[in-house]
């Protein structure tokens, strides 16, 4: 059975994993996880404001180099159409309070076969600061391995992302080695960088520490 609503800052859910492509609502700490609208021009303006980010920018290369709104709308429906083949599945970060967005974090690459996947997330830069990757990647984590039933989630990141290495490690990522040339050069689809490879297991005991 999949739950359409969750409250797990205290306390990890129970429950089975839902259909490929499901979408729960997910709430804690003070955050909401849902799904994205690429109809929304508010929904638009925050995905095209995370990508084209600076900061964002200098640690990721996304396959579309959005080059403005109506390219971000368009990327923001083909993320719609793989959550909803089940190989992706993409929750806007919201706060509970003001139903500001916050960010996005998600998961790529969803095997369901071997029951893994990885997870990717970035926050816009006013919400910098609050700790809302911490807590989003927190959330996803719980909700994947609950709802999607996997064993193994991965998180990568480009190597000198320091901040990101500390994340994944107080989410309970333990740090698995470096991957040689697992990364596009920031801007760039034709050369490539090293990335840092954590992973955590549906076993791993929980992460101790405020989230």
């Amino acid at each position: 059975m999949s739950r359409t609503s969750e409250s797990w800052a205290d306390e990890p859910p129970a429950g089975s994993p839902g259909p490929a492509g499901a979408r729960a609502e997910v709430h804690g700490y003070g955050l909401v996880l849902c799904a994205w609208d690429a109809e929304s021009d508010a929904d638009v303006d925050a995905w095209f404001r995370g990508r084209s980010d600076p900061e964002f920018r200098r640690w990721n290369t996304p396959l579309m180099l959005d080059d403005g709104p109506e390219g971000a709308r368009e990327s923001l429906r083909q993320r719609a159409e793989t959550d909803a083949a089940g190989s992706t599945a993409a929750f806007r970060v919201v706060d509970a309070g003001s139903g500001a967005t916050l960010g996005q974090v998600g998961f790529s690459g969803i095997d369901r076969l071997m029951r893994r996947a990885m997870i990717g997330y970035w926050v816009l830069p006013e919400a910098r600061g609050r700790r809302v990757a911490r807590r989003s990647v927190d959330l996803a984590t719980r909700w994947a391995f609950t709802e999607l039933g996997l064993h193994r989630i991965e998180l990568d990141h480009a190597l000198g992302h320091d901040v990101s290495c500390r994340i994944a490690e107080r989410c309970g990522y333990a740090y698995e080695g470096t991957l040689r040339g697992a990364m596009w050069e920031a801007g760039r689809h034709d050369a490539f960088r090293d990335a840092h490879l954590h992973a955590r297991l549906a076993t791993d005991p929980e992460p101790s520490g405020d989230a």
